[in-house]
């Protein structure tokens, strides 16, 4: 039986799924660190992502403590993968644009990709890099671009500059105002979250 809910709370469930992008992702490639990964889910959470990605072949899924940080895996939808060819000919197959994160000389700032594209970010291993498979198979690649002596941000603060500025061409471009949902489909998430 379905518990009462408040006329405040239906009505931030609701607004909160008529923002929900569906067709930017993130794919968490490998990222061990708890703390970062319940950082990830918040900004996907914060940025309106419906769904995240996790290839996770060389590291476990961590295990996420219960701080409000690590609550925001219950509103972003997870999808797991074990097979690279699989997962990026799935995206691919649905007019997806993949991107990874890295610094070589290919790589391009991160101002230069069109986020209003169906789009899909792989965050690399914070130790490692990205996997190699996938460097093998997605040519293109982002680099946040810094001023200071530092080059690199902690994975979880890449997420959130990179998925900002995705935020913020799709809020220009007039994506935020419309549903990316179906009224039935919206309808059936918002029974779905009244029950979280």
């Amino acid at each position: 039986m379905r518990g009462f809910i408040t006329p405040e709370r239906a009505e931030r469930i609701r607004s909160v799924l008529a923002m929900r992008q569906r067709d930017l992702a993130l794919v968490m490639d490998n990222i061990w660190d708890p703390h970062n990964v319940s950082a990830i889910l918040r900004s996907c959470d914060a940025f309106g992502l419906f769904r995240v990605h996790l290839y996770y072949t060389a590291e476990k899924w961590p295990e996420l403590g219960k701080k409000s940080s690590a609550s925001a895996k219950k509103w972003v939808e997870r999808v797991g993968h074990t097979d690279a060819g699989e997962m990026l000919e799935g995206f691919r197959s649905q007019g997806v644009q993949v991107i990874r994160t890295g610094f070589s000389a290919t790589a391009k700032p991160l101002y230069d990709f069109d986020f209003t594209k169906p789009t899909a970010v792989i965050l690399s291993n914070e130790h490692r890099g990205a996997s190699p498979e996938l460097i093998e198979s997605v040519s293109e690649e982002l680099y946040i671009p810094m001023q200071g002596m530092v080059q690199s941000l902690n994975v979880s603060v890449a997420a959130a500059v990179i998925l900002y500025e995705a935020h913020s061409q799709r809020r220009r471009a007039g994506m935020l105002e419309h549903p990316a949902f179906t009224p039935e489909e919206l309808e059936a998430l918002y029974l779905e979250w009244s029950d979280k």
